[in-house]
């Protein structure tokens, strides 16, 4: 790579998003165009979902099906990617990504069978990880002063893949290509070929930079042993959520109890594979001492999994209804209702920008994130009084404002994310986008048993919790605004060693 980066003092703003010549601006465009990828691949089968029906003779079901496992194992995977991005280096780890997940997306395009077309869409659920490592690429780019924004772009750019495949996959599918197999079969060959071109694009930060690396884990590192209890906490329901996907499945009657037994056993297996492994990395570290300077508390990592849970999760969750909403209340077409229902999807990259925008210039990251959760309860109990009987107008413009909220504070959230602990960025990363999942699931199974007006009501009433919960628990990190990361003395002698071991190798 060449060209400079930005040397002045300013944060970064828009129209720095066009100074190609910096090295850490094509590096952040590179970078969410690949994330965006990633995004439109995971997406690529909902547009097509009446055309899929009609050449395969799926039923409604059987695509519902195949919709719960497009989201499955893209809440534990993305734990495994982000420690991977810390390990290998998110290059690496976007490649592997990108190249992994074309042959699922072949196999699915040109599958013959139910059970094909589920196991192939159910292992393309681990392409929603490429989240993860854009955020931890774009970490190593950009100076602490400037990661809010800098993220808030790449997530917003990158998140509006799937607003395009709902747009293009259509048009590929029955006008194009007249195929949707080759259509979403060829979305899997652009993303291989970009991770082709993405391996020998970019490196892991700039080249004059030492990236921390972490140690060869395999779970989180903590500092004291009331931070290992609360870590085995938090991370039971990354996997355990699973066991809400089994439950629909079973439900619906695809798989019989004694099959869904077995599922629970091999959920059950992976939650306790995780706490062991939590115990293993971390008692040795413990029992070793960490050092002061190395020390970060754990509930830094809660307090951004819940936000998640009430930004992004609810984003998901209240895009897959808000559509029918808007008909069922406004008497409107499916057409009408479907672009009032888009607000969310498309405000997706300019008020997370505008998030991390925020953050980076409110005097501290703290109190921009508290805002953006205020404006999440108040929008989403705004929302729970709109009826028949409200203008159209007006309703439109609660939910515009609840959903800059939601989206903004999505953007909050992850600015915050790589000051928790600079060598386990990924591993942060990779927990709190999980959440992020794991509140999708939740709320949308808690949908089923509510009406629109308590759905609405009872996101609101989850998001003051957690508005209570990161003022309590919350700590402005140190450095936020700083012109570069603190690296303690745990971060100088692994990087020393790995310094050390690559000698040795040569």
């Amino acid at each position: 790579m060449s060209g400079s980066g930005r040397t002045d003092d300013k944060p970064m703003g828009w129209k720095d998003l066009l100074a190609f010549g910096h090295d850490e601006i094509k590096a952040l465009h590179k970078t969410w165009i690949a994330f965006f990828i990633t995004f439109y691949v995971w997406f690529n089968m909902a547009p097509l979902a009446s055309t899929i029906m009609k050449d395969t003779g799926l039923t409604l079901d059987q695509l519902k099906i195949l919709a719960i496992c497009n989201v499955a194992l893209t809440v534990p995977m993305r734990v495994i990617v982000g420690m991977l991005c810390d390990r290998l280096g998110p290059r690496k780890t976007f490649c592997l990504v990108m190249w992994s997940m074309a042959a699922p997306c072949i196999w699915f395009a040109f599958a013959t069978t139910f059970t094909e077309m589920l196991i192939s869409r159910l292992i393309l659920s681990a392409v929603g990880t490429g989240f993860v490592v854009g955020i931890a690429m774009t970490s190593l780019w950009f100076k602490p002063k400037d990661t809010g924004f800098a993220q808030g772009v790449e997530a917003g750019l990158g998140n509006w893949g799937s607003s395009l495949a709902a747009i293009t996959m259509p048009l590929l599918a029955l006008t194009v290509l007249d195929s949707w197999r080759w259509a979403i079969a060829l979305s899997g060959i652009v993303m291989f070929a970009y991770g082709v071109y993405y391996w020998f694009a970019i490196t892991d930060g700039p080249r004059d930079a030492v990236r921390t690396v972490a140690r060869k884990a395999h779970a989180i590192e903590v500092s004291t042993w009331g931070d290992l209890i609360l870590a085995i906490l938090w991370t039971i329901p990354i996997v355990g959520v699973l066991a809400l996907v089994v439950r629909t499945v079973t439900q619906k009657g695809f798989i019989t109890p004694e099959t869904s037994y077995m599922l629970y056993a091999l959920i059950t297996a992976g939650v306790l594979y995780q706490v062991v492994s939590l115990i293993k990395v971390n008692v040795p570290i413990l029992k070793k001492g960490v050092p002061e300077d190395d020390k970060y508390r754990f509930t830094q990592v809660g307090t951004l999994c819940a936000s998640y849970v009430v930004t992004f999760g609810a984003e998901l969750a209240v895009i897959s209804m808000l559509p029918l909403f808007f008909q069922k209340t406004f008497a409107m077409t499916p057409v009408m209702a479907g672009l009032f229902g888009s607000m969310f999807a498309l405000l997706n990259f300019f008020s997370r920008a505008l998030g991390g925008y925020i953050s980076d210039r409110t005097p501290t990251r703290k109190l921009a994130h508290l805002i953006y959760l205020g404006g999440v309860t108040a929008g989403f109990i705004l929302m729970s009084f709109i009826s028949a009987q409200w203008p159209l107008v007006l309703a439109s413009l609660a939910v515009f404002v609840c959903a800059l909220f939601v989206t903004g504070g999505c953007g909050t959230t992850y600015a915050l994310v790589p000051f928790v602990k600079r060598r386990i960025t990924g591993n942060v990363a990779g927990y709190a986008g999980a959440y992020g999942n794991v509140g999708a699931v939740v709320y949308t199974s808690a949908y089923m048993l509510l009406s629109d007006s308590q759905f609405f009501l009872m996101i609101g009433i989850t998001a003051a919790v957690v508005f209570i919960f990161c003022v309590i628990s919350m700590k402005e990190p140190d450095g936020a605004f700083a012109r570069e990361y603190h690296l303690s003395s745990v971060d100088k002698e692994l990087m020393a060693n790995a310094a050390v071991d690559a000698v040795a190798t040569k």
